[in-house]
């Protein structure tokens, strides 16, 4: 088979796994270089854990101030909080330490730095729009001057991409904003650091990774090459998560789980872009409410489901890759999400008929609608979708 294609090489510095967290960070901030460094972390993490003073401790002179409890879905409104007070601060080097969320403002953040943002509506200028027929409209902007390290607690993989989501409260829209240096220079993958995340939140991230990896795997433009991760990826979460819901402190478990994480966000280097799970999420996310590991556990098997007749070959790779082979992937995966006691219908995320109107005309605008397998005509083959998870 002749494959063609491009790699997009974004500049992570490096990855570094399985130490302990605070060592790496006091490391990396010396070989950057930094003396003023913000440490954007999680509330509970900071008043329930010693990680956050550990963090401090190691630091030492470097450490300039900290910022805690950014919401779900990285609000405009809270990224200028953070923002003001690393601008504060005099920031030289932000680190992330938490969910998705958190690695987003952390980016955010660098890019309001960056261009001097001070209101919501700066923001507006940098945001990727989508047109009608869908094709993404990046706009072109310098990145940010000052770099990131992220540590992250979840498995939603966004460490390891240039884009970020953060959510305009005036239209209740999550939007996405991308510049190669916006990604996190130095990714710390330490399992020890994991253990309080909330089992809920750690599984289903991990079904976020897991949806990362599947509809790369089914997407038109996937080769080879990008199966070399995405598949790998699959089995070690198929592997994993039950090993983490059984015993959360097997930090070996929790460690694949992070490996896999990885793995599953290659697809951003081959400029290979997700389905309708992705999609649809976004706005269920952003507009709804909805954490976004259940995003995944309740779409990823509706839309394999709509799409399995369009390319049966690559969910056949699905099942296999989760050890079933023969069976549909759609119902290996309901099979799995449901085993790991997570939410498999939009009932349960508190996702009404009465919305789905709303969703399907707000996801519209996202992108990956119309990257989907099985073409996307409108706002009724979106309510077929939503039906099928209600």
């Amino acid at each position: 088979m002749t494959i063609a294609g491009t790699f997009e090489s974004v500049p992570i510095d490096r990855v570094v796994y399985g130490r302990p967290a605070a060592t790496v960070l006091a490391e990396e901030a010396t070989r950057l270089d930094a003396h003023r460094v913000f440490l954007m972390v999680s509330r509970t993490l900071d008043r329930e854990t010693s990680w956050v003073k550990d963090m401090r401790t190691a630091l030492g002179n470097r450490y300039a101030g900290s910022f805690d409890g950014m919401p779900s879905h990285t609000p405009r409104e809270c990224v200028l909080q953070a923002t003001q007070a690393a601008r504060a601060a005099k920031a030289d080097l932000i680190v992330t330490f938490g969910g998705g969320s958190m690695t987003d403002a952390g980016k955010m953040v660098r890019l309001a730095l960056k261009h001097d943002i001070t209101d919501v509506a700066g923001f507006d200028p940098f945001a990727i729009r989508v047109t009608p027929d869908g094709k993404r409209v990046l706009p072109k902007f310098e990145g940010p001057d000052v770099p990131q390290i992220a540590i992250p607690t979840t498995l939603s993989g966004g460490d390891f991409n240039a884009s970020a989501g953060a959510t305009d409260t005036r239209t209740m829209l999550k939007e996405l904003y991308r510049q190669p240096s916006m990604v996190p220079c130095v990714i710390v993958l330490d399992p020890a650091v994991t253990v309080r995340t909330p089992q809920w939140l750690w599984l289903s991230s991990g079904i976020r990774a897991l949806d990362h990896a599947v509809e790369t795997v089914c997407a038109p433009k996937a080769d080879i090459r990008s199966y070399l991760e995405a598949v790998p990826a699959i089995k070690l979460l198929a592997d994993a998560l039950p090993r983490t819901l059984a015993d959360p402190n097997d930090l070996g478990a929790r460690l694949d789980a992070q490996i896999a994480v990885w793995l599953s966000m290659e697809h951003n280097r081959f400029a290979i872009s997700m389905g309708a799970s992705h999609g649809i999420g976004h706005v269920l996310g952003g507009t709804c409410d909805v954490p976004h590991g259940y995003t995944s556990c309740v779409m990823l098997p509706t839309v394999m489901r709509y799409n399995q007749d369009v390319n049966p070959d690559r969910h056949a790779l699905v099942a296999e890759a989760m050890g079933q082979p023969g069976r549909s992937a759609w119902e290996v995966l309901h099979e799995f999400i449901a085993g790991l006691g997570l939410p498999r219908s939009l009932a349960t995320v508190g996702v009404t008929e009465e919305k789905f109107e709303t969703v399907a005309k707000a996801a519209l605008l996202d992108h990956y609608l119309h990257t989907n397998p099985r073409p996307i005509g409108g706002i009724g083959d979106i309510m077929e979708i939503l039906r099928m998870a209600a």
